[in-house]
């Protein structure tokens, strides 16, 4: 899979941490898990995973917050807005919360995980959902489907 490259400026709610990504997602998701509903203060939270080449904090320091686990989630140390989470054990990806870009008009989250957790009146135009996690040898499948996804998207 080829990586095309864009120019995405985004920050927190204070804008003392200020970002660029460089590279498309290679998948849009929202996660309806109590856990991201609590840091998110939200029915879900909405995220694109983003190459590590192709994300850079370009001002502020993120800091760790969250539950301090497996999974790191960064945030401001300012605002406290939650920036971005390092997925355990793929250090190579970011999962950046999607509508701290600047103009996220266009995010639309591909698929949607734990939805067994959602709220009964959240719903969103994912395209794939999933009661928890997708099976691991699902994930290359959904990353090849959502590839022609975000082209057929930029065609229109």
């Amino acid at each position: 899979m080829s990586v095309e490259r864009v120019c995405w400026e985004g920050g927190c709610r204070c804008d003392r941490v200020r970002f660029t990504v460089s590279m498309k997602p290679i998948i849009t998701m929202a996660c309806h898990c109590t856990g991201c509903q609590k840091m998110s203060s939200s029915a879900f939270s909405l995220s694109a995973l983003i190459p590590q080449a192709g994300f850079t904090i370009n001002q502020g320091e993120p800091v760790i917050g969250g539950l301090h686990g497996a999974a790191r989630h960064y945030f401001c140390a300012h605002c406290m807005s939650w920036l971005f989470t390092r997925p355990h054990g793929i250090d190579d990806l970011v999962n950046l919360r999607a509508p701290l870009l600047d103009d996220a008009r266009n995010y639309v989250p591909f698929m949607e995980t734990w939805t067994s957790e959602k709220l009964p009146w959240a719903s969103t135009p994912a395209v794939h959902s999933f009661a928890q996690l997708p099976e691991s040898e699902e994930f290359s499948h959904l990353l090849q489907a959502y590839a022609e996804f975000a082209a057929a998207d930029a065609n229109r």
